[in-house]
């Protein structure tokens, strides 16, 4: 008889079924906060992911339509006296720049120019060669533009329906267009014909204009369109 009272009382004292209920509400209870924090953890990510993308996305569209483009190259051919030696080549270059559309302000004076011909590469950048206007007597004439050495490049404003490029503040917007200017005498000795020229005009922020052309085998004419 004590025995059984004995087994009894373990039975109401030790209920397994209470006990498999709690286990299963603890475990229950640990999914629910462990889910919490991994959707917590996947919108943050997602959130983040998505600035990153939008911004990616923005600096890819001003990449691709802010810029500057070369719109024209003109060479000049002629004789020049180097060192004691005659040269018949091309001894001066303009190249005409504009604004891509739906691009932002071109500082000009933040701007370089590398440019090589396959044996020498020269980077010029603007120092403090500028003209508001090319000379009515021909762009080569324009005084000073082209009295430069091998490491900077002359302004020429061409169109500036706003005024924003000038001597102090060489700026071009959308529709302005200026001739930057190259002294080919001092970066290699001018160019002879059959050249082969490699250059970009590269800017504080955007796309570069690149440029690339073979200089004729012969001509006779002083002025040339070379790009």
């Amino acid at each position: 008889m004590h025995r059984k009272n004995k087994f009894i009382l373990r039975d109401i004292f030790t209920d397994v079924n209470c006990s498999i209920g709690v286990g299963a509400m603890i475990v229950f209870i640990a999914m629910v906060l462990v889910a919490g924090i991994a959707s917590s953890v996947l919108i943050q990510t997602s959130n983040l992911l998505e600035n990153q993308a939008m911004s990616t996305g923005h600096d890819t569209k001003d990449e691709i339509s802010s810029g500057i483009r070369v719109y024209e190259i003109i060479g000049q051919h002629t004789n020049r006296n180097i060192g004691g030696v005659d040269y018949s080549r091309f001894h001066n270059m303009s190249i005409m720049v504009t604004p891509r559309a739906g691009s932002r302000e071109v500082d000009l004076s933040e701007t370089i120019i590398a440019i090589s011909d396959g044996s020498v590469k020269c980077i010029l950048s603007w120092v403090n060669t500028y003209s508001s206007a090319p000379s009515a007597s021909g762009l080569f004439s324009t005084d000073g533009s082209f009295n430069l050495n091998a490491s900077e490049f002359g302004i020429i404003v061409i169109e500036d329906h706003d005024g924003s490029c000038t001597r102090q503040n060489p700026v071009l917007t959308v529709g302005d267009k200026a001739l930057l200017t190259v002294n080919l005498s001092a970066c290699f000795t001018g160019l002879a014909t059959r050249n082969d020229v490699f250059g970009m005009v590269i800017i504080e922020d955007g796309s570069p204009g690149v440029f690339l052309f073979r200089t004729p085998a012969t001509t006779s004419r002083t002025v040339v369109e070379l790009f």
